[in-house]
């Protein structure tokens, strides 16, 4: 790996909110590493925290220095972990104020799990989750997985900072809509960065398909008619961003959407941008902007969606917050 040109990227970014360079080869060992361990995160919260629909409480969320589960609640109160890209270590804090830390650092899933494990257990945490990973194939129990035991800190760090700089976009693309909104969140089955929005109307149940998943995850998950975009880290040279629509309306897959780089993939049944492509053009968060708001609209039309009833514009009270000075 070039860690020398990462470095450099890394401290643009830091000090100009360049959008870092970090191509997908030369980290993709961390990279299912990494992904292993953000289930393993993933699975603990799931077990604790009531469902909520589409399972957005299972997901993590982009924070000031990693990703992190928020708080999640137990018997005695509550809890948090956070992978923390700055320091390379997963934090747990409890409202009690006791804290542990795994270190981020080259090592087998199965020494990570088990460590996990151990620190929940010392702060009096039970944790019984599934013990395999979902969405991928194959599934080796995370007790069991030897293979995946790569970590570099420059290579995770970057991919934070990609996270960091697509959420700040697509949360102010979150704005613009007043109806059925998910957050902008991480999902650690299929690793990619999402925020999806949601018609009012029912969906037909997803065929599900997904490997080593149950089908009646996609039901659950695809319950409604709904226009999804997000960040991958794959599908391109650097990564890349999607939108699609399920169902997915007749005449989406023609809708003229913007910038002219982005195409529509019949294989994936999404529209996508490669990150690199936005990295490049002189306005990155304005260029994701025209992509996201343009495949909404594809969805939206297409899909006859009450388009006054629920979109707003996210500034309507700056007027009155201007008097109020």
């Amino acid at each position: 790996m070039r860690s020398g040109l990462l470095t450099v990227a890394e401290h643009h970014g830091s000090a100009g909110q360049a959008w870092p360079r970090l191509r997908v080869e030369d980290w993709a060992e961390t990279r299912s590493t990494l992904h292993m361990w953000t289930q393993i995160v993933g699975k603990i919260r799931l077990v604790h925290a009531p469902l909520l629909n589409h399972w957005w409480q299972v997901t993590l969320y982009v924070s000031p220095r990693g990703l992190t589960t928020s708080m999640i609640p137990h018997p005695r109160g509550a809890f948090d972990m956070e992978f923390d890209f700055i320091d390379h270590q997963l934090v747990i804090r409890t409202s009690e104020g006791s804290v542990r830390t795994v270190a981020l650092e080259p090592k087998p899933v199965a020494i990570f799990y088990s460590e996990t494990m151990a620190a929940l257990t010392d702060l009096g945490i039970e944790a019984r989750i599934q013990s395999q990973p979902n969405e991928v194939d194959p599934a080796i129990p995370f007790a069991e997985d030897y293979e995946h035991a790569s970590y570099d800190g420059v290579s995770a760090r970057l991919f934070w900072r990609q996270l960091l700089l697509a959420d700040r976009a697509m949360g102010e693309f979150r704005s613009h809509f007043v109806g059925k909104v998910s957050p902008v969140h991480f999902f650690w089955g299929s690793m990619d960065l999402a925020c999806t929005r949601f018609s009012g109307r029912t969906a037909p149940p997803h065929p599900g398909g997904a490997p080593n998943c149950g089908d009646w995850v996609m039901v659950e998950g695809y319950s409604h008619e709904l226009s999804s975009c997000g960040f991958w880290p794959g599908g391109g040279e650097e990564g890349a961003f999607y939108a699609y629509a399920y169902p997915e309306p007749a005449g989406f897959s023609e809708f003229p959407v913007a910038p002219a780089d982005a195409s529509y993939s019949v294989e994936g049944g999404q529209f996508r941008l490669p990150y690199e492509t936005v990295r490049r053009t002189d306005d990155p968060a304005d260029t994701l902007r025209r992509f996201l708001h343009s495949t909404y609209e594809a969805a939206a039309e297409r899909g006859q969606w009450d388009r006054k009833a629920l979109e707003d514009q996210p500034d309507r009270w700056s007027h009155e917050q201007t008097r109020g000075r």
